[in-house]
């Protein structure tokens, strides 16, 4: 394969030669459905000779929810190459074509060639898919080296368009259309459904099912809305299993994205500490995904709700689990899967209270070796580690420090920011650690368990929290270091009386804005200390910057801004 031959180039020129028709030996038929610079303003098909530039071309006129049908044949008498394209249900083909052009194989192409498809991605995940093909040829390949040479060129031609059954979905209609910020054509669903079931275990569920399962998204069976979509209780028929389903909102501009990146995540996965996946459906324009149904909801209505809290022994249980889970993902699956939005309300409780992580609308893969991954920032105000506003980088820091949130959560029975509270308590993470340099941290522990709870236990959990939460990436511990504290087989670590001060130098790179995709933020961040230097004051709410602040906090409002490399 030529080098950079990524995205318009289809895999077959470099980006160097694409011009030079004296350097390529390429007969090749395009479909193209994202406008390049020297392209036609519309989706077409072209025939290219030796050149990235179509000799000639014809607009693409179809549906893309349809299966497309193509030919590709080759006249050597009259030198004549035909292109013939169809979205017709059961298509004939006639000898009539929608393109062709003059070209003699015979002097373009050497006496020895290779056929087949090529195409190449954009910025984004991709997938290709050819449904069925077939290749005919008239010569006889016995006929001498001429013919030999002949049979080659026939092949060339037609197993181009042979590229037969596929071109709606062909290139998952993203064929550099995603590249171009496309996410919300539905006609791929054929194309997705290829994608989701390499994986096990879940299902395609038709759209009828889901409707007759959750009584047409009754009100009444509600469970909750989360920030892509509302989420319902449901029946399945087959199975007589509950179920809930999560339905993305057509109006979420990342819908499709984190829908996918679900799907595509969590269908490998299998652990006790995850929420399971039990099948998919995209019809009708919607987004649904069906998991197991969770009979105690989410942690944080059992934390800041009006019901009666839970007792320590689940409490401390709870951590255990989502440490588990954790572990699995960081460490024991083949990939490194970072979550990135680790918070109680993303921890789900089955009927013996077990933890179980869910949501991995915004989780990313990571090759264990990496360990880190450039990113747009996304993920909650309050379990977000400091440094990801600067550097833009998601790891396993990244999660360890929401984990941290949590358990202090757990342990204290209070959100991570309280905007209305003392000074001195408005950050969880702040106020605990305050108390932990005066050693009382015992002022902290929610006050609901009535002191019935293991101090022995509370302290380890209230510690590991803090650890986790250490503004310095560095000392943060592994999540199996945590494991081992959490068990007793490990002592507990000796931090600093005082909150260490975060010191981020900020990249050459430029500035931009920072647009949420979860939970969003109002009221004040007062003493939210993201970091400080000698011009920065305590109380201060700004990142390093020769410039400006990336952080703004006057008048109650939060913006946020983000450094960016691209």
């Amino acid at each position: 394969m030529p080098t950079n031959s990524a995205g318009g180039y289809l895999g077959l020129f470099s980006n160097e030669s694409a011009l030079n028709a004296t350097e390529n030996q390429i007969v090749a038929v395009e479909f193209d459905t994202y406008q390049n610079g020297g392209d036609p303003r519309a989706n077409h098909v072209g025939i290219d000779v030796n050149s990235i530039v179509s000799d000639v071309n014809v607009t693409w006129n179809g549906s893309f929810s349809n299966t497309a049908n193509a030919w590709v044949s080759y006249n050597s008498t009259t030198k004549t190459l035909s292109v013939f394209l169809t979205f017709a249900d059961n298509p004939v083909f006639n000898g009539n074509s929608s393109l062709s052009y003059i070209v003699d194989l015979m002097t373009v192409l050497p006496e020895w060639v290779s056929v087949g498809f090529s195409a190449a991605t954009g910025v984004s995940i991709e997938t290709h898919t050819i449904l069925s093909w077939s290749f005919n040829s008239t010569s006889d390949p016995n006929d001498g080296n001429r013919k030999n040479k002949l049979a080659l060129i026939i092949g060339l031609a037609l197993s181009f368009g042979v590229v037969s059954c596929a071109l709606g979905l062909l290139w998952f209609i993203c064929w550099r259309k995603r590249a171009n910020g496309n996410t919300q054509n539905f006609g791929d669903d054929v194309c997705m459904d290829i994608e989701f079931e390499k994986g096990t275990g879940p299902k395609s569920f038709t759209y009828r099912e889901i409707i007759h399962a959750t009584n047409n998204f009754a009100e009444g069976g509600k469970l909750g809305e989360g920030g892509f979509g509302g989420v319902y209780k449901g029946l399945l028929s087959e199975s007589n299993a509950e179920v809930a389903v999560k339905r993305v909102s057509k109006g979420s501009k990342q819908g499709k994205k984190e829908y996918m990146s679900e799907v595509t995540i969590i269908s490998h996965l299998r652990h006790k500490n995850l929420v399971q996946l039990i099948g998919w459906c995209h019809e009708q324009g919607e987004l649904l995904l069906v998991y197991e149904y969770m009979p105690n909801g989410s942690l944080d209505t059992h934390l800041f709700g009006v019901e009666i809290t839970l007792i320590w022994p689940v409490r401390y249980k709870i951590a255990l689990g989502l440490a588990s889970a954790l572990l699995y993902l960081h460490e024991e699956w083949q990939q490194c899967v970072i979550h990135r939005d680790i918070k109680s309300r993303n921890i789900m409780l089955d009927s013996n209270f077990n933890a179980k992580l869910g949501n991995f609308g915004l989780a990313r893969l990571v090759d264990q070796e990496l360990g880190s991954q450039t990113t747009v920032l996304a993920g909650t105000m309050g379990y977000l580690v400091p440094e990801c506003v600067i550097t833009s980088k998601v790891s396993k820091e990244s999660d360890v420090y929401s984990f941290g949130v949590v358990s202090l959560e757990i342990a204290c029975g209070r959100k991570p920011v309280q905007p209305q509270a003392e000074p001195n308590k408005v950050s969880l993470v702040e106020w605990v650690w305050n108390l932990y340099g005066k050693d009382q941290l015992i002022e902290a522990v929610d006050k609901r368990l009535s002191m019935e709870y293991d101090e022995e236990k509370m302290e380890r959990l209230m510690v590991v929290g803090l650890w986790y939460c250490h503004p310095d990436p560095t000392i943060r511990p592994s999540i199996r270091q945590v494991i081992n504290v959490l068990s007793f087989e490990t002592p507990l670590p000796i931090l600093p009386s005082k909150l260490p001060v975060p010191m981020y130098v900020e990249p050459p790179i430029d500035i931009c804005r920072l647009s949420y995709t979860s939970t969003s933020i109002t009221g004040s961040m007062k003493g939210q200390t993201l970091c400080s230097c000698s011009s920065c004051s305590t109380n201060s709410s700004t990142l390093v910057s020769p410039s400006k602040p990336l952080l703004n906090s006057s008048k109650g409002n939060v913006e946020f801004y983000i450094i960016s490399s691209w």
